[in-house]
C-alpha cells in the first residue's frame, strides 16, 4: 500500500507503544520541546485525554479511512469519548467553514452592489453636470435678479442657517451631520484591558510556587506549621491559589481545555525501578512528555518496550541511581521495597550526596521511615510518593500522588508528577503519605467487598444484578469505580487493573496501623477475611473485583 502523506492539522490515529491506536491531531509542538532524534515523527494532540506526544510516522494512520476499523476493535468508554470529541471538532470546523463561505458570498454581493451603485452615481453626476452647464448659460441674463434675491435673504435667515452659524465650529472642522465615530474609551474598559487581559501578575508569595506548573495539574501542599493568610484568584485561563484554614494550598485550573498538555520536562535525568501495572504506565507518560528516563526491572524483558520508545537501560538499581539525578521506584510490598534499597547492587550502593530517591510503593510507615533514614545517612534526599489509582489511570496519566518528606525534592519532581498524575498532595514528614495511602486503600477495598456482597445478595434473592447496577449508577454512589467493578463481575472479566493480592496486603497493613494506635477497624477486618478467602480460591493475580468469587463458592 502506498504511504499516505501527512501534514500539520491532519486528524490521525496514533499508536503509542503497547496502547491501542487513539484519535488525535497533528499540531505544532511547544517552542521549548525538542524533536526526538532518528526517524521522522509528528507532534500529536490526542483527543479525550488531551495528551501530547511525538509519534513516529509509521505509527500514524489518517483518521477517516481507518475510523470504522478502529471503532470495531476499541470498545472502551474513554475511547468512545475521544471519538465523540473528534466528531464535535469536525462539526465545529464545518460550521466555521460554512460561515466563512457565507460571509465571502455576502462580501462579494456587497462589492457587486457597491460597484453597481458607483456606476449609477457616475451616470447621475454626468447628467447633473450637463444640466448645470445649460443653466449657467441661461442664467447670465438673470444676474441682477439673483443679486437682489441674495441681499433679501440676509435679512431673514432660515432655521438651518441659524443653527449652523450659532455652532462654535472652527474652520476645517467637518459639519455636524458628519458625526465623529470615535467613542471615548470608558475607565472600566481601560482597567480591564490593562489588567486581566494584558496579563495577570501574581503577588509575591512566602513559599515559591511549584516550577513549570501545568495549569491543569493540582498541587496540594499540606503544612502543619505555617498559618496561611491570603487568597488570590485569576479571572481568565489562570490558576487559582487558595490557602485555607486547614493549611492546605491548592493550585487549581480555571480552564480545563487541556490536561498535561503544557508540561516542560525537567532537565534532570530520571531513573525508574519497577515496571509493573502502575510503573509501566508511569514510565510511558514520562517518556511521552519528553523526560530522559533510565529504566530497570527485575524481569529485564519488560524494559524492551520502553527502550524502543527512547528509554535507556540500567543493569542494576545501583547503576540507575548513580547515573540519574532523581530515581523513582514502584514495587509491590514492604519486603520488595527493602530488598530494592538494601539488597545486592541495590539503591543504597548508588546513593551519593545530592542523589534523590522517590519511593512510590504502597508500604507501611515504619518501612518508609527506615528507607528514608538509610538514604539520608548517605547524603541522599528522600521523598515517599505512593499513588492512588489503577492500571488504566496510570496509563492515562491521571493518578493521585501522595507525597511526604523532602519538600524541595517534591518541587523538583513537579514535571514528573504532572506527567503521571492529575493531582498531588504534599503531606509533610515521612510516614504521613504511607499512612494516608493505606487509609485510602482500606476504604476502597472495603467498598469493593461490599459491592460484591450486594451483587451476590441480589442474585440469590432473585433480583437482577444489572438492575441493581443501574439503580446504583443513578444514585449518590455513582462513580467510575463502581461501574467498572460491577461490569467486571457481570461480564466475568477479572483481568487485573489492581491486583487482588495487593488490596488484601493494603487492608492488612491498614488494620495493623489501627492496632498501633489502638483504633478499631472492624469493617476493614471483615473485608480482609473475604479477600483472604478469595486468595485461597486462587484469585490473587486477578483484579480486586474477583473478591466476588469468595461469595459464590
Amino acid at each position: 500500500m502506498a504511504a499516505v502523506s501527512l501534514r500539520l492539522g491532519d486528524l490521525v490515529w496514533g499508536k503509542l507503544g503497547r496502547y491501542p491506536p487513539w484519535p488525535g491531531k497533528i499540531v505544532n509542538p511547544p517552542k521549548d520541546l525538542k524533536k526526538p532524534r532518528g526517524k521522522k515523527c509528528f507532534f500529536v494532540k490526542f483527543f479525550g485525554t488531551e495528551d501530547h506526544a511525538w509519534i513516529k510516522v509509521e505509527q500514524l494512520k489518517p483518521y477517516h479511512p481507518h475510523k470504522e476499523e478502529m471503532i470495531k476493535i476499541n470498545k472502551g468508554k474513554r475511547f468512545q469519548q475521544a471519538v465523540d470529541a473528534v466528531e464535535e471538532f469536525l462539526r465545529k470546523t464545518k460550521g466555521k467553514d460554512q460561515a466563512s463561505s457565507h460571509n465571502s458570498t455576502e462580501e462579494k454581493n456587497r462589492r457587486n452592489s457597491s460597484e453597481e451603485r458607483g456606476k449609477q452615481s457616475a451616470g447621475e453626476e454626468k447628467r447633473k453636470a450637463s444640466l448645470s452647464e445649460g443653466k449657467v448659460k441661461k442664467g447670465t441674463g438673470e444676474g441682477k435678479k439673483r443679486v437682489s434675491s441674495v441681499s433679501s435673504e440676509r435679512g431673514s435667515k432660515s432655521p438651518l442657517k441659524k443653527a449652523q452659524d450659532q455652532s462654535p465650529r472652527k474652520r476645517g472642522r467637518p459639519p455636524k451631520d458628519e458625526k465623529d465615530l470615535t467613542i471615548p474609551e470608558s475607565s472600566t474598559v481601560k482597567r480591564v484591558m490593562t489588567g486581566t487581559v494584558a496579563g495577570f501578575k501574581w503577588p509575591p508569595s512566602v513559599s515559591e510556587p511549584v516550577k513549570d506548573s501545568d495549569p491543569h495539574f493540582h498541587h496540594f501542599l499540606l503544612s502543619q506549621t505555617e498559618k496561611p493568610a491570603v487568597c488570590y484568584q485569576a479571572i481568565t485561563k489562570k490558576l487559582k491559589v487558595c490557602e485555607e484554614e486547614t493549611g492546605s494550598t491548592s493550585i487549581q485550573a480555571a480552564d480545563s481545555t487541556a490536561v498535561n498538555g503544557s508540561i516542560t520536562p525537567t532537565d534532570k535525568k530520571i531513573g525508574f525501578l519497577g515496571l509493573g501495572l502502575m510503573g509501566s504506565g508511569i514510565v510511558s507518560n514520562l517518556l511521552k512528555m519528553g523526560h530522559t528516563v533510565t529504566v530497570w526491572n527485575r524481569t529485564a524483558e519488560k524494559c524492551d518496550l520502553f527502550i524502543q520508545e527512547g528509554a535507556r537501560l540500567g543493569r542494576t538499581p545501583a547503576e540507575v541511581v548513580s547515573t540519574c539525578d532523581i530515581t523513582f521506584a514502584c514495587v509491590s510490598d514492604p519486603k520488595a521495597a527493602k530488598d530494592l534499597v538494601l539488597g545486592p547492587s541495590g539503591v543504597l550502593q548508588g546513593i551519593r550526596p545530592g542523589k534523590c530517591y522517590v519511593d512510590m510503593s504502597t508500604v507501611d510507615a515504619d518501612t518508609v521511615t527506615e528507607l528514608a533514614q538509610v538514604i539520608v545517612s548517605r547524603g541522599g534526599r528522600f521523598l515517599e510518593a505512593p499513588v492512588s489509582g489503577n492500571q488504566q489511570l496510570s496509563n492515562d496519566g491521571m493518578l493521585v500522588i501522595l507525597a511526604a518528606g523532602d519538600r524541595g525534592l517534591y518541587e523538583d519532581c513537579s514535571s514528573c508528577f504532572q506527567a503521571m498524575g492529575k493531582t498531588s498532595f504534599f503531606l509533610g514528614e515521612v510516614g504521613n503519605a504511607a499512612k494516608m495511602m493505606l487509609i485510602v486503600n482500606m476504604v476502597q477495598g472495603s467498598f469493593m467487598a461490599t459491592i460484591a456482597e450486594g451483587l451476590t445478595l441480589a442474585q440469590v434473592t432473585g433480583q437482577s444484578q444489572q438492575t441493581l447496577l443501574d439503580i446504583l449508577n443513578q444514585g449518590q454512589l455513582a462513580s467510575i469505580f463502581l461501574d467498572q467493578k460491577c461490569q467486571n463481575i457481570l461480564q466475568g472479566n477479572f483481568k487485573p487493573d489492581f491486583y487482588l493480592k495487593y488490596i488484601q496486603k493494603d487492608l492488612r497493613l491498614a488494620i495493623a496501623l489501627g492496632d498501633s494506635v489502638n483504633h478499631p477497624t472492624p469493617m476493614a477486618a471483615a473485608a480482609n477475611e473475604v479477600y483472604k478467602r478469595a486468595k485461597a480460591l486462587d484469585q490473587s493475580d486477578n483484579d480486586m473485583s474477583a473478591v466476588y468469587r469468595a461469595y459464590i463458592h
